[in-house]
């Protein structure tokens, strides 16, 4: 038998668990984690905040039981204080005392965790963070109380957006507040951001980007926040500026990438051969840049604690990698990327050039029909697809995983130019917008 252990029971840790369990007969499986709780669907948290889904049991996808029941060992509210890799023994804690566990291979899947502003008033009651079940339930309850009145957001990413929207919702005075000049800059270049602001404004969230947070006033509560700019008084404070590997049990031991995620290869294995990391805790290899960067997605998360999991049960297997796919929807605005905005593939170096397009989704005869923006960006000699961006109140989401196979096996702008893409005036138009949008590149 071989005993692999896994700190972290998330999306990677159940991911590596559930392959391991599911398909190699000779592991013994060990699972730790210091929460209370797993699986929880962390994506889903604005919208049981937002009162858009009537409760949050249903943002948990398994149990405790589920792993018992296949056999696995499973520690829950158990802190891993230190680990021996040159004994190969963890040291855990929990509410019944102390405890060691041996290990032959060892999944790190301990995620990350929220970039925490240190500036003054930061332990003021009603300063909040989003990660966790525990977090969206306190943010939750604070919402609720009738005399929280102003919210501020401090953070204009993915999360930052949607509880922004959550708190609109539930009938909140939201003020969204960023360091940068807009919304989403990691995933949209300004063309697209520019209607992700509008929305927002349109459906009330006070914008205020070029704009620091430096201070948070109160007594016992925050009462006051103080940006670079002003003084505005919240009665809550919800900080969204994003995460960082949390790599504190193997940083002196492992290799780390730049931003601190463990360097992990093809197959999740770290430095060390007998320990693997997945999901936000590690590296991922980027098929756009066509390098090794760090992207911390849930299914992102999953797909590496499946190849852990195999390449621990003895079967080679190597990520394909991944191009970061995403998607947000607000007030019944949608946007989707995949790959490089023109911003990031500049940055990384590349010599880019963008196509894009704007039209109705429908034929101009269909009564339900919506505008529909497009962009590609492509690389200027090898003419390779490097991203895309897509957005409108249409559902048009399915199209950008086409874009992600695209950068996957670097198709070629001219390849899209005379794509067999159907026509039917339910759904689109005879001169689609994706193809107008290849046709149209240089």
């Amino acid at each position: 038998m071989t005993k692999t252990v896994i700190i972290g029971t998330n999306h990677a840790g159940i991911a590596a668990a559930n392959t391991l369990l599911d398909n190699y007969s000779d592991q013994e499986i060990v699972m730790i984690d210091k929460n209370t709780n797993l699986s929880y669907l962390g994506c889903g948290t604005a919208l049981w905040v937002g009162r858009q889904i009537d409760s949050y049991e249903n943002l948990f996808y398994t149990n405790k039981e589920a792993f018992e029941e296949k056999g696995a060992k499973i520690y829950m509210g158990t802190t891993v204080k230190s680990i021996d890799f040159t004994q190969k023994i963890i040291h855990c804690e929990n509410p019944e005392g102390t405890f060691d566990e041996s290990y032959d291979k060892l999944i790190l899947a301990t995620g990350s965790k929220p970039i925490a502003p240190n500036i003054p008033g930061k332990d003021l009651k009603n300063v909040e963070f989003l990660k966790l079940f525990q977090d969206g339930q306190a943010v939750d309850n604070v919402i609720g109380q009738a005399d929280v009145k102003n919210v501020a957001v401090i953070g204009a990413g993915y999360i930052g957006v949607e509880i922004a929207e959550a708190a609109k919702r539930r009938g909140k005075n939201v003020l969204l507040f960023d360091a940068a000049e807009r919304c989403l800059p990691n995933y949209y270049d300004t063309w697209f951001t520019q209607d992700m602001d509008r929305v927002l404004s349109e459906n009330g969230i006070e914008l205020h980007y070029n704009e620091l947070a430096k201070e948070y006033l109160g007594q016992e509560k925050v009462a006051a926040i103080v940006t670079d700019q002003g003084e505005y008084p919240v009665d809550l404070v919800i900080n969204a500026i994003g995460f960082v590997p949390n790599n504190n049990l193997g940083k002196e031991h492992l290799d780390l990438f730049n931003n601190g995620a463990y360097l992990v290869d093809l197959h999740q294995q770290t430095s060390d051969p007998d320990v693997y990391a997945v999901g936000d805790c590690s590296t991922i290899y980027s098929n756009a840049l066509q390098e090794t960067t760090y992207i911390a997605l849930a299914t992102n998360a999953v797909r590496s604690g499946i190849v852990a999991g195999h390449n621990i049960g003895g079967t080679p297997l190597e990520s394909i990698g991944v191009q970061g796919s995403n998607g947000i929807s607000i007030f019944g605005y949608h946007m989707v990327s995949t790959g490089l905005t023109v911003q990031a593939a500049e940055k990384a170096g590349f010599k880019v050039k963008y196509t894009e397009f704007e039209d109705l989704q429908k034929p101009g005869f269909m009564k339900e029909n919506n505008k529909v923006k497009i962009r590609i960006v492509y690389e200027e000699s090898s003419r390779r697809i490097l991203g895309a961006q897509m957005a409108s109140y249409e559902d048009i989401s399915m199209g950008i995983h086409m874009f992600s196979l695209a950068i996957e096996e670097k198709v070629t702008i001219d390849k899209l130019k005379l794509l067999d893409i159907f026509f039917l005036p339910h759904f689109n138009q005879p001169y689609n917008y994706i193809t107008m949008a290849a046709l149209s590149a240089e």
